[in-house]
């Protein structure tokens, strides 16, 4: 035999090395591919006009949709008239391991970042010429986080919105066509040297890249965030990790459609 095998722990990932080749097990038991259990539990709350609690493994983000009848200012009276889609993101307080606190009037930038990505991503899924004078406002909050909050915000937004949406066309409101496109989101990383799919917290923390893909149902890309966390990486590895992420959406987007359909 030749070369050396050894065995290491990175945060609670282990893995096995032998002759350059790593034999990746994760912390969840999961193969680098394998996403982990997801849910979407539909009208979760019955305020809203669309409401669904989307479950990611530990992570869930409660995704709640309000659709007003009016315009913000600076978008009334176009020559063109179209309607908007925002989007609010927060974690709440014992989200996380420590408390964090509230942020009570001014959002730090990272919640301002994550909110404009969820709301650039939910914004690709309609046509908003059809949507009329109205704004569409979409509430991401994080019950538990255990990584990937962003990419599970924008899954259970796009659930959330077409609930919202459904009542509206089945009375002739809005026209299907408002619906232009099926939206979801993952992370991939390379932990290790090994590209992983739908990374926890203690896979994220570690990950020598870090990876966020957002995809519409047709494969298109809406938006990929990428960062070499530790070192650059090559065209080679950010292809391998687009394609995972690709296979990610893919499932994803089934499981979306089926608890659309039978919501």
């Amino acid at each position: 035999m030749r070369g050396k095998g050894g065995l290491g722990i990175l945060g609670e990932v282990y893995y096995f090395q032998f002759e350059g080749l790593v034999f990746m097990t994760r912390a969840d038991g999961r193969s680098p591919n394998e996403l982990r259990p997801i849910t979407f539990i539909p009208h979760f709350t019955k305020m809203a006009e669309g409401s669904v609690l989307a479950q990611f493994g530990e992570t869930h983000v409660l995704c709640n949709v309000t659709i007003d009848e009016s315009l913000p200012p600076w978008l009334r009276n176009q020559p063109e008239p179209h309607g908007w889609l925002t989007a609010e993101y927060a974690m709440l307080p014992r989200s996380t391991k420590q408390r964090t606190n509230r942020e009570q009037r001014w959002p730090k930038g990272r919640t301002q970042e994550i909110s404009r990505l969820i709301g650039r991503s939910l914004r690709m899924a309609l046509d908003l010429s059809q949507l009329g004078e109205r704004t569409i406002t979409v509430d991401c909050d994080v019950l538990q986080a255990d990584g990937g909050t962003r990419t599970t915000a924008i899954c259970g937004g796009w659930v959330a919105l077409q609930l919202a949406l459904r009542p509206l066309i089945a009375a002739g409101v809005l026209p299907a066509a408002v619906n232009k496109q099926q939206i979801a989101a993952i992370s991939v990383g390379v932990v290790n040297g090994v590209p992983l799919l739908d990374l926890p917290y203690v896979e994220d923390v570690a990950a020598e890249v870090d990876m966020n893909v957002v995809m519409t149902s047709a494969g298109l890309l809406v938006e990929v965030q990428g960062t070499g966390e530790k070192a650059p990486f090559s065209r080679t590895e950010f292809d391998a990790l687009l394609t995972l992420a690709e296979q990610g959406i893919r499932q994803i987007t089934a499981v979306q459609e089926q608890i659309v359909s039978s919501s």
